[in-house]
Formats: structure tokens, sequence, C-alpha cells
């Protein structure tokens, strides 16, 4: 780790992932798993819990498909999957140590977006339960071509978004498969979490136990503002898979509740 890289640094632009680093939800996703699978008789490992963190949801159900011996079923383990954890998260939203602090202060000096491999849907309607979904201009989620981490395109879309290169953006990520897109995209990484595995440790500039961190705090509140804090927006914008036209990329995101424009949300989740 390259701890200097970051405080001795002040990002153009700031990109969270969303579950697990501003919310905590892996916990639910951890049930919504363990419910599945017991309805087929499997009580998942370590190993599996390890395997699943941080993918695609879609990718998840086909995991949990092998586990309990039924891949045929498939489609329907993955729609169960995604119904239970909607179900846990509308229940308990609750957002992880650190978070809203960090959120704030890192709005005063450089626009904010969010990659997430989460669904649309529960990630605006997670940030808005917190009071967090106005600080961000850009909410970035696979479909339509722009696949899931760990492919670095969410990254690269986020920083394109931002009007900036992803060399100067910063990314903030709790999970490996998160951690890999963002150092493909070139961006510089902190790590968030009780203790990163190896290669996580290897590939991140700062781990920190979580965004309340006190050396990360004052990192933050010592970063010179902009006039009008990070951005001017009062609500996050719907980002197109890279390549769309320029004009796309303005569309204002759906909120919860209502439908995405082009279609319905783009569901993805760990």
């Amino acid at each position: 780790m390259t701890a200097d890289r970051i405080l001795t640094w002040t990002p153009t632009a700031v990109v969270f992932d969303c579950d697990g680093t501003l919310m905590d939800t892996e916990r639910h996703w951890q049930e919504a798993r363990r419910r599945v699978l017991r309805e087929y008789g499997v009580t998942p490992g370590a190993e599996f819990s390890e395997r699943a963190k941080g993918i695609h949801y879609t990718d998840c159900g086909r995991l949990l498909a092998e586990t309990a011996g039924r891949p045929e079923l498939t489609g329907k383990m993955t729609d169960e999957l995604l119904e239970s954890f909607r179900s846990l998260v509308a229940e308990d939203p609750v957002t992880a140590p650190g978070a809203v602090e960090m959120v704030a202060l890192a709005h005063e000096f450089a626009p904010l977006a969010v990659a997430s491999n989460c669904p649309r849907d529960v990630v605006e309607t997670c940030l808005d339960t917190a009071g967090l979904l106005l600080y961000f201009d850009h909410v970035v989620v696979p479909g339509e071509g722009m696949p899931p981490k760990p492919a670095p395109d969410l990254y690269l879309s986020a920083a394109e978004a931002c009007g900036v290169d992803p060399a100067e953006c910063l990314a903030v990520e709790d999970s490996l498969c998160g951690i890999r897109s963002a150092v493909r995209a070139g961006m510089r990484v902190i790590g968030v979490g009780p203790r990163p595995d190896e290669e996580s440790a290897a590939l991140v500039d700062l781990w920190v136990p979580s965004l309340g961190e006190p050396r990360l705090v004052a990192w933050a509140e010592s970063r010179p503002a902009t006039p009008e804090g990070g951005s001017g927006s009062t609500s996050p914008r719907v980002v197109p898979p890279r390549g769309s036209s320029p004009g796309d990329a303005a569309t204002p995101a759906a909120r919860p509740g209502e439908t995405a424009p082009g279609g319905g949300s783009p569901g993805t989740a760990p």
C-alpha cells in the first residue's frame, strides 16, 4: 500500500462503491443467500461467502444454483435472491460507519459519483433514505452493454461522467471485485473494511477500517474546498454505457419508484 498517494493528494473526483462501502448491506446479501440455499437444503460455508461477495447478482444466482446442485434453476434462484435482498434492505437500510460524514466532506472539494453492482432502485432508495443521494452527481450501474465489476467500465464511465481523467479520480471500495475494477480503470483506491485479504492489500493505496478513521477524516477536512462544493448538482444522473451520445448522459436518473429512462432499472447486485 502507498498511503502517501492518497494523503498528500487532492482527487479531482471521488467515486464511491455503495454496497458495503456507503451502506451496510453485505449482511443483507449474506442473509438473502442463506435464505435461498436453505430452501434447497444447503448451508453455505465461509468459502462460499467469499466467492459471492461483490459479484453481479446474476453471477451470484448462478453460484447459488451450482452450490445447490441445481444449475437448471439458475434463473429462479437468481430471482429469489434479489427478492429476498430487496425485502431485507427495505426493512433495515443502515449506513456504514463514517459514510455520512465522509460523503459530506468529499462533496466540499470534488464532484461525487457512485459506481455500484447493485440494482439502481436499491442504490437510490438506500442513499435517499440515508440523506446521501443529493450529494451525488452520477449513479453508474451495469446494463445495456456496460459490464459489471470487476470490469473497469463502471469506473471509467463514472470518471467520464464527472469530466475527469480516471487517473485523477479516487475510488472507495470494500470488496476485491470492486478494487480490481477501480485499479483496472487506472484510479487510486481506498479500501474499507475490517481486514483486507492479501490481494486487496497489495492493490489499494490505503486501507482503513471505516470511513470514520481519524486519519482519513483529517485528510478530507484539509482538502481545499471549491467555491460551491464539489458540484452544483441537486440530483444524480443516469450514466449510459460508454460510447453513447453525449446528450444521453444528462438524462435525469429515475427516482425510487419510477421507471429509468429507456426501460426498467438495470438490476445488478453483489
